[in-house]
């Protein structure tokens, strides 16, 4: 009886440990998925958790708050949002996909598309350009006479 309960008791020190180590690595997983999605504010532009600026007294205060915030709990959009509150929109790494936020993403693409419509006008404008008028009628030379003229400049210019 004695075995049992020590067994007993050993396996309940291993379930608490292994749930711990579990909940140790989930804080890490999302301490690294929010820190990823956050820039350092110390000018560097540089993503938080990369930040090699070195003297940076920004990034260290922020990944403290950061692993304060997932240790107590917060979800990633709230610890994201606090800092959205605190440091301002330009903290995070990628604009939202909502309100006004929504040209950032649409911009690019429609400026790839109105660079590709003017792109086909200008070269369909000059394919398509008349041929130039030649002066008092004169007709343009045919492949006959180019190859005359070709002979006579290489001629003329041999001598």
């Amino acid at each position: 009886m004695r075995n049992l309960r020590v067994k007993r008791s050993l396996q309940a020190g291993l379930l608490v440990l292994a749930v711990f180590l579990f909940l140790a690595a989930d804080n890490d997983a999302r301490f690294r998925s929010a820190g990823h999605k956050l820039m350092c504010v110390c000018g560097c532009n540089q993503v938080l958790l990369e930040c090699n600026h070195v003297g940076c007294t920004y990034s260290d205060r922020m990944r403290g708050e950061l692993a304060a915030n997932i240790d107590r709990g917060d979800s990633e959009d709230l610890v994201l949002q606090s800092f959205v509150q605190k440091y301002g929109p330009t903290v995070l790494l990628a604009p939202t996909t909502t309100g006004f936020n929504r040209v950032a993403w649409i911009m690019p693409f429609v400026a790839l598309l109105a660079g590709l419509f003017l792109v086909h006008h200008v070269v369909r404008t000059w394919r398509h350009r008349p041929a130039p008028a030649l002066a008092d009628g004169i007709q343009p030379a045919t492949g006959e006479q180019l190859e005359k003229f070709r002979n006579q400049v290489h001629k003329e210019t041999e001598e």
